[in-house]
Parts: structure tokens; sequence; C-alpha cells
């Protein structure tokens, strides 16, 4: 290779003629023909493509920064997304946090890149810092009327749902029949659904819109409620004399009916709901068993209610709007609901985890997450139709091979009451394992919270932990 001339010598300049043929304009040339230069015709200048960053790491930081449009939808990006989503799970690590000695999370999401709010048994509304694991209590909203002297204890916080500006959150109020809303990010109580709404314990939530919540109970029923924050805003005082948060009491726009099953009408109870923006429709779980499907428009009109095939303990449901699919989870399976016109169809795989049960379900692209009572999390793909594998490598050589045996991620210990009575009885079984009853993914940073409990009810534990 010749060495680079560095001294004075001049650059050459084109030649006044080759100068002025090599300009195009409009008079002399169109886009398509050929220029004319000394030497004869010459090829068209092929356009300039508009540069590709073709990286996973310049294709997160895109959806990081709020990249315009859905990243990953066709072509190289598509793959790429995928790719992403296969991958993650097999990287990720877990880091426990302490939450000192509540009782059993619930539900949870993501406030922000580092602050999660969770919900617990013992009806304790928290955020939780992931980077330093501190907690920090948010105080519940009460009813304005106290209940009557013969309530049954209370089931604690099972839901909690942002809306899609998130600029308000619902969840349930100190009285677990009653829906509860912040403003965000601030978490100042906005208003109350104490009036004429649910006469049981709240287990499911959901938006339709910015303003338009729904809420599932165990009286059977579904609540529509419609927020306005700039008219709670005019007619209350935000502050009372004592200094105190003042928020409204409001009443749902409409309550409807859960169909009753004629073999068990008691247990209509709703468990878990779940909206599709895109089909503008409403699907719920309830606990004998069923599925059910409103078309939500100004009011719910039921479309159909279908018999699910595993019908014990049916407590978590999910909807993909990518694949137009509702994931109901069960006692030991997970079923697929296609119920598109003319795709009506159930589909189920079995998630074999000793009959713990599937305790929490999530979509995003192909990859459904599915958080077990067994302590942990396994991940099926719904375009290869298989539970994702481990791998192994057999030397430094070689690509790592599956194994045919189902990946999965184990989660910790946690903290666990070892003063509880029933500990004498359970603790002949050895360690025992945290039920997974949420968790939530922050796909930007690529991170997973997961949190949970121990899965017999008369124990007193907790479990939280970021996977990143």
């Amino acid at each position: 290779m010749a060495p680079q001339q560095t001294g004075n010598k001049k650059r050459e300049e084109p030649a006044p003629q080759e100068a002025a043929e090599g300009s195009s304009s409009p008079s002399s040339s169109s886009p398509g023909s050929a220029a004319v230069h000394a030497d004869g015709p010459q090829p068209p200048k092929k356009p300039k493509r508009m540069v590709l960053r073709r990286s996973l790491v310049n294709y997160l930081k895109g959806r990081e920064v709020g990249a315009q449009g859905r990243a990953g939808l066709s072509g190289f990006d598509g793959e790429l997304c995928g790719f992403a989503v296969r991958k993650l799970p097999e990287l990720l690590r877990e880091r426990e946090l302490s939450l000192g000695t509540i009782d059993k999370v619930f539900a949870s999401q993501w406030l922000n890149a580092r602050q999660v709010v969770c919900g617990t048994k013992c009806n304790t509304l928290f955020v939780v810092d992931v980077q330093s694991s501190h907690v920090t209590r948010i105080p519940l909203m009460q009813d304005r009327r106290p209940p009557p002297a013969h309530t049954q204890p209370g089931c604690g916080i099972h839901a909690i749902h942002l809306n899609p500006s998130k600029t308000l959150l619902a969840t349930g109020g100190e009285n677990p029949n009653s829906l509860a809303i912040y403003r965000l990010p601030t978490l100042d109580p906005l208003c109350l659904g104490d009036r004429q709404g649910h006469k049981d314990w709240i287990f499911a939530i959901d938006w339709m819109s910015d303003t338009v919540v729904v809420s599932g109970s165990r009286d059977g029923t579904l609540g529509v409620w419609k927020i306005d924050p700039d008219v709670f805003r005019s007619s209350i005082a935000w502050h009372s004399d004592a200094g105190l948060p003042v928020y409204a009491h409001i009443r749902p726009a409409e309550v409807v009916d859960v169909p009753r099953a004629g073999t068990n009408p008691g247990n209509c109870k709703v468990r878990a709901v779940a909206f599709s923006a895109k089909r503008q429709e409403l699907g719920a779980v309830t606990m004998d068993g069923y599925f059910h499907l409103w078309k939500a428009q100004n009011t719910l009109s039921r479309l159909l209610s279908i018999r699910l095939p595993y019908c014990r303990e049916n407590v978590c449901l999910t909807y993909c709007n990518e694949l137009s699919l509702y994931a109901v989870g069960s006692q030991s399976h997970v079923s697929f609901l296609d119920l598109r016109q003319g795709h009506q169809s159930v589909r189920h795989l079995c998630s074999r985890e000793g009959g713990t049960g599937v305790r929490s379900l999530s979509f995003y692209e192909h990859i459904i997450t599915v958080g077990t009572g067994h302590g942990s999390l396994l991940f099926y793909d719904i375009r290869a139709q298989k539970f994702l594998e481990e791998k192994v490598l057999d030397s430094q050589h070689s690509s790592p091979r599956p194994t045919g045996r189902r990946f999965r991620l184990i989660c910790g210990r946690g903290w666990l009451n070892q003063d509880d009575l029933q500990m004498n009885y359970f603790g002949a079984f050895g360690d025992l394992p945290n039920a997974l009853y949420t968790h939530c993914y922050n796909w930007p940073e690529m991170k997973l919270f997961v949190a949970g409990g121990p899965l017999p009810s008369s124990l007193r534990g907790n479990y939280a932990g970021l996977w990143s």
C-alpha cells in the first residue's frame, strides 16, 4: 500500500466543462435520463439509500427514546425484534428485593424506569424503587360510609392498572369492594367508586380508554366507570382544613351482570378481565369455568360465552393484539382463544408444574410469559408452538444446542414468617416455593419485575425480584 502524501501539493480542480456537465439541472436532464459527458453517455446516478442501523443496540435504543411507529413490524426489524424477545429470558439474572414483612404481592405495574407500584394481600399499596429497594406506602382511600359490622375481612389488592397515557392509576380502596383512582405521577387521590358499585371484592381491572375503566368483582358483575379529572377538580376542594387530600365519591356509569351457568349459578365470580383496544372487545373469566366476551362501545353488549376445557382455578387472563388471542391460565394449563369471526377456536398447553397452577400471564409479540405457583417462569413461543428450551454448549467451537428441556427461571426464596403455626405442618415438605402472582416487563430497558409469596393462603410471606 502506497504511503499517503502529506505535502503542500494542491488538489487538482475539475475542468470547467466537467464541472458544469457533472451538475445536472432540471432543464438539462431528467431524473431518468443519462447525463451527457465528454466521453459519451453515462448511466444515471443511483439515488442515495437511507442508512439503516441494523443492530440490536440501535433497535432497543429506538424503543427507549420513543421512536415513531411500531418498531419491528416487518422485514429485518421484525426478525430482530423476534430474536430479542426470544433471547432475553436466557440473559436475565435475578436480584431479590427486600419488602419487609408484607404478605403476598398480588399485583404490580411499572410507573417509570425505576419504580414499580404493588398491591398486597394485607391490603397495602406501595411503590418500590428497584435500584435501592426503598418502599413507600401509599394511603388507601376510605369509603364515605363505614362498612357494615358483619363485613368479612378484606382480601387485599388484587389488581392495579394504568390508563394508556399513564396519567391515572386504578386499583382497590381500603374497602376491597371499591374502585380507587389516583393521579400520576404524584399518586394524589382523585376519586373513589364506593357508591352503588360492587357488593363484593374487586378482583380485576382494565382501562378501555384514557377515561373509561372496567372492574370485575366476586359479586358476578362488571362495573364501567367514567373518569373525568377536570370535573372532579372543579367540584371538590383539594385539601381539607386538616391539610389532607379530599377526593370525589363516584358511582359506575353501568353495571353488567355476568351470565350464570345453570350447573353452578353461585360461582360466576369475575376473576380476570382483558380489553382488546384493536377490536373494542372485553373478555372476562369467571370461577365457574367460563369465558365471556362483550362488545365495548357506548355500553357493554354480550357477544358470547364459552365453557373452558380446563375450569379449575382460572385466575388470570391476558390478550395479544398482534395475534388476536386471549390466554387463560388455570390450575395446570394455558388455554388460547381465537375468537375472530370464522376463527372461533380453543387450544391449550400443559404447564406441568405439579398442579400448582398458572398464577400470572403476559404477552409480548409472540412470546407468552407464564408465572407458576411453583416459583418458576416459563416462556412459550406461539409461532413455534413450543416452550423455549434450555441450551447447552458442548465445546467452545460449537453453537449451543437445545436439550429438549423447558427453559425456566427459578425465583429466590423471599421472606417467610417462620412463626406461623401452619409452618409446623408445611415445614415437613421442605422449602416452600413462592407462587408468582404477578410480573411485568419494562421492555425499553429489558427488565422484568416478578413478585408473589407462599402459595398456601394461611402462610404469611413475600417475594420480589428484579430480573435484568
